[in-house]
């Protein structure tokens, strides 16, 4: 396929990619190509340091992760997007850390399932492109195969990975996703971002479980979001109290990251909070059966982690609460739930409330 284009017109088009994917609602594009030799040992040591914990799938699909000509093949470029998505000025979500009362949702799930909204404007980039340049090979990826995006993000020169292990941009932060589209086409690449993090730790310092075991290293099995979410067993009670009333994910690292100051609310609208859960009672989330939760959380990134495991780290949070009537009657409705994970994490919540 490579040899059907020229130069000129590979300039071109990547010229109107640009422009393509503004008017998609992409705030940013770039093209790499697929070597991923240096990302390929950092998971490698990552792996082999157990550092995903139960994340099994991190360590299939043999080398297909890091060699993207092998996950597709006659893939020679990768083209990088990035989508806004935090709906609110900082300090709101700052406030409801560690509230008294109300649940803490990682920004990220407070909308529609960004998978859907990426996936469905990548592949509307992918059509213009073929009707710019006829049938080409392509596959678009969202956060949903073996696909290091952080790391071609980074070649791509979306932004660098911080010592968080997010990608980050130094005009606009760190609260937008990553989508890619694996393709034949040689467009011209750019140039990759290099790392502005200095000697700030701020993102070590702040994170509540100590995940971040060292500047860009991530300790999963530590990690408050792998936790809420990727884990689906019992939460280690060693973590329960720093949890706090984070009930899925974490933001503490970006919250209070230098770069993030330049971080503005995103305008997509498929990213607006729902339901109110930007701002809303433990209580009244531990009250939904599942025939509510399921309509409450139909097309969010929420329902992947099921109504159990929801229940299960809103139980943790009440345990976390301010000691009032209605927390302990909440969690006494559910002291002996059919679920002998829920009931657990009750009884565990209980226990933090009878010395008050």
């Amino acid at each position: 396929m490579t040899d059907q284009y020229d130069k000129a017109e590979m300039v071109a088009l990547k010229t109107e990619l640009v422009e393509w994917s503004a008017e998609l609602g992409f705030q940013k594009m770039g093209v790499s190509d697929i070597n991923l030799g240096e990302a390929e040992q950092r998971l490698q040591q990552w792996l082999t340091a157990k550092f995903h914990g139960s994340m099994e799938y991190m360590d299939r699909h043999g080398s297909k992760r890091s060699h993207p000509d092998e996950l597709v093949p006659g893939t020679v470029r990768v083209i990088s997007v990035r989508m806004d998505y935090f709906p609110e000025p900082q300090d709101h979500a700052r406030q409801l850390l560690d509230h008294g009362s109300k649940a803490y949702i990682s920004r990220y799930a407070l909308g529609r399932d960004y998978h859907k909204v990426l996936r469905t404007r990548l592949r509307a980039l992918a059509s213009r492109i073929e009707e710019r340049i006829g049938e080409y090979g392509y596959r678009v990826f969202v956060d949903s195969a073996p696909v290091l995006e952080k790391a071609l993000a980074e070649k791509a020169g979306i932004g660098w990975i911080g010592k968080h292990t997010n990608v980050i941009d130094k005009t606009t932060g760190s609260w937008f996703f990553l989508g890619e589209l694996y393709t034949d086409v040689p467009l011209p690449i750019d140039a990759a971002e290099v790392s502005h993090c200095g000697s700030c730790t701020v993102c070590i310092d702040i994170c509540p479980t100590k995940a971040i075991v060292g500047p860009y290293v991530l300790d999963a099995r530590r990690c408050i979001s792998y936790l809420t979410i990727e884990n689906k067993g019992s939460i280690p009670v060693e973590f329960r109290k720093d949890i706090g009333n984070r009930i899925y994910g974490c933001d503490d690292c970006q919250l209070f990251c230098p770069w993030n100051k330049y971080a503005k609310p995103t305008a997509e609208k498929d990213f607006a909070p729902r339901h109110g859960l930007d701002s809303v009672q433990l209580t009244d989330l531990f009250s939904w059966d599942r025939e509510t939760w399921l309509q409450k959380t139909e097309g969010s990134a929420i329902r992947r982690i099921g109504h159990e495991r929801w229940l299960r780290n809103i139980a943790i949070a009440l345990g976390n609460a301010t000691t009032t009537p209605e927390v302990v009657a909440a969690l006494k409705l559910r002291q002996h739930s059919h679920s002998e994970l829920v009931t657990e994490h009750v009884e565990w919540a209980l226990q933090q409330h009878e010395s008050c």
